[in-house]
């Protein structure tokens, strides 16, 4: 199992103004910063859909770990029952 990339904020912001700004594809853009070309334009959607408030976090938590809204509403569920 390979270990998921991450990727700084910075990074992100810089790839979009790549894409935005550049002369060459995103093809050229995606090799470049080892990424997929698709990437590119996720990251753009969420840039356009969140402006500032875009790549805040670290992205999804590992399936292992649980926060506590989850657990709560976990146990919530169960004392329904």
């Amino acid at each position: 199992m390979t270990k998921r990339k991450t990727f700084s904020k910075e990074f992100k912001l810089e790839a979009v103004r790549l894409l935005e700004q550049a002369d060459r594809s995103p093809n050229e853009i995606a090799t470049d910063l080892g990424i997929r070309r698709n990437q590119l334009y996720k990251w753009q959607t969420q840039l356009k859909a969140n402006g500032n408030d875009a790549f805040r976090g670290a992205g999804r938590k590992p399936a292992n770990q649980s926060d506590e809204l989850t657990r709560l509403r976990k146990a919530q569920y169960r004392g329904r029952s």
